[in-house]
């Protein structure tokens, strides 16, 4: 079935939407191509009850940038004084996040500021591609040292619903990037 834009924008405001119902959504968006995503996107989760909800949220996620196909910033986060920084993706982090959602309470907040800061990095920890997820080819950052791809749809000309295909969770995740303006 066929997504309507309305119903769309209705689940992407919400922020909130089932599982299968978002991957509805998916599969009606049309795929793009590796130039669409260059450029620095701030992200959000959209929220399907996966047990990683809300954790880029708590851990004051930023969003992605793409600099090249082989240069690609995953995880852009604020510092405690609001500067965005790179960090390099923790496989052990990944696994907790599955296995224990309470880490996105309020007394794990700074503990994953404070991890955050330990993390950082400017070496690309990514790549971009054009892969086939769910039928169609569509961009893909693929994680350098994770199980992960992220695939990317149009939502317009500067959103994109992502679905991340963790190798470890049957769920799929999925999160909105907003392309950043005028930088």
């Amino acid at each position: 079935t066929m997504e309507s834009p309305e119903n769309c924008q209705t689940i992407l405001e919400a922020g909130k939407t089932t599982t299968q119902k978002a991957l509805q959504l998916f599969d009606s968006l049309p795929p793009i191509n590796l130039d669409f995503m260059l450029g620095r996107w701030q992200g959000s989760g959209l929220h399907t009850a996966h047990p990683m909800d809300g954790l880029l949220e708590a851990s004051n996620w930023y969003g992605k940038e793409f600099i090249n196909p082989e240069t690609v910033h995953p995880l852009l986060f604020l510092d405690p004084q609001g500067k965005i920084i790179k960090v390099a993706p923790q496989p052990i982090a990944m696994k907790w996040g599955l296995k224990l959602p309470g880490l996105k309470s309020d007394f794990m907040q700074p503990l994953l500021g404070l991890t955050t800061s330990l993390l950082k990095t400017e070496e690309s920890q990514a790549r971009l591609r054009m892969m086939d997820y769910r039928g169609k080819v569509s961009a893909t950052m693929i994680y350098d040292y994770l199980p992960i791809n992220d695939t990317f749809r149009k939502v317009d000309d500067d959103t994109v619903l992502g679905v991340m295909d963790y190798k470890e969770s049957p769920q799929p995740f999925f999160f909105m990037l907003k392309r950043e303006s005028g930088e």
